[in-house]
């Protein structure tokens, strides 16, 4: 019998660990990279950089649970002990909460300003488009999931109108290391991707072909953050980047030679974790 709402199925369903990470590296984005307003006060002071924060944290929750909602019937054969939709939450229930997220979400943007709010409101058109279409497409659903994390980093920049060129290195960053994850969360759930119609990357051009696609996409990462951190001419971000261009490196050799399901499930852990160290290297930028 389908329970309502359990309140330990709201929480996985809205990934708090992944709504912590969204928060965490704003925050990081805001007191090493932005410091202060053009005014010179400090933005940790400001209530309404956590407004922001709170607003884009909600938009997140509420695109995990659509996209749980429309996923159900593959999330049963990639995944069936992680599903709640049916189980611990009814899916109407669900789309309501859904829709009070982004209304939410879309009311603290207005609280900043009108182009805030619209900023929101496309950023939550595509959420629920990729939900519903895009993600069984090729290769566009992992782009539009890779544009909306870098766009939660870069958001906190246009916001106080500040530092964007270095914000945007970062963005680049998490652009292109969740592209990739997309991509190999594509390569683990191909069998269940494929008995429910979906044409992912790996579906269309093939396994091998899929893989050759991430290695392009990394070579056209390393690329994008050569020229960004040379405009800033900034010797740590060489350093740093060239530290983690090592463990990329390995990242690359994993991927080339995984080939089961659970290889490419520990990949997309490992590829977060860089993430993680690229988030703490602002730290050190910004001191």
């Amino acid at each position: 019998m389908e329970r309502t709402l359990s309140l330990r199925s709201l929480v996985r369903i809205s990934r708090p660990i992944n709504l912590l990470m969204l928060a965490f590296a704003q925050i990081m984005v805001a007191v090493f990279l932005i410091e202060t307003d053009l005014q010179g006060a400090s933005v940790v002071q400001d209530p309404r950089l956590y407004v922001l924060i709170l607003a884009t944290s909600l938009l997140a929750a509420s695109g995990y649970m659509i996209n749980d909602y429309y996923d159900v019937k593959i999330d049963y054969i990639n995944r069936p002990k992680e599903v709640v939709v049916g189980k611990g939450i009814k899916r109407r229930m669900i789309l309501a909460l859904h829709s009070l997220f982004n209304f939410t979400a879309l009311g603290l943007a207005w609280t900043l300003s009108r182009r805030m709010a619209l900023l929101f409101l496309a950023a939550a058109i595509l959420l629920w488009w990729y939900s519903n279409r895009l993600k069984r497409k090729p290769f566009v659903g992992n782009l539009s999931v890779a544009f909306l994390t870098a766009l939660s980093l870069y958001v906190i920049a246009y916001w106080y109108q500040k530092n964007e060129l270095l914000v945007l290195a970062y963005a680049i960053f998490a652009f292109f290391l969740n592209l990739i994850r997309e991509i190999v969360k594509d390569l683990e759930d191909r069998h269940g991707d494929s008995l429910h119609g979906s044409k992912t990357l790996p579906l269309v051009i093939g396994f091998r072909n899929t893989k050759q696609v991430i290695f392009g996409i990394a070579i056209s990462f390393v690329g994008a953050i050569l020229t960004v951190t040379w405009q800033l001419k900034d010797w740590r971000l060489y350093v740093y980047f060239a530290a983690l261009g090592l463990v990329f490196c390995w990242l690359m050799w994993k991927i080339h030679v995984a080939d089961r399901k659970e290889h490419f499930s520990q990949l997309s852990a490992w590829i977060k974790a860089v993430m993680l160290m690229g988030t703490l290297s602002m730290a050190l930028v910004g001191s």
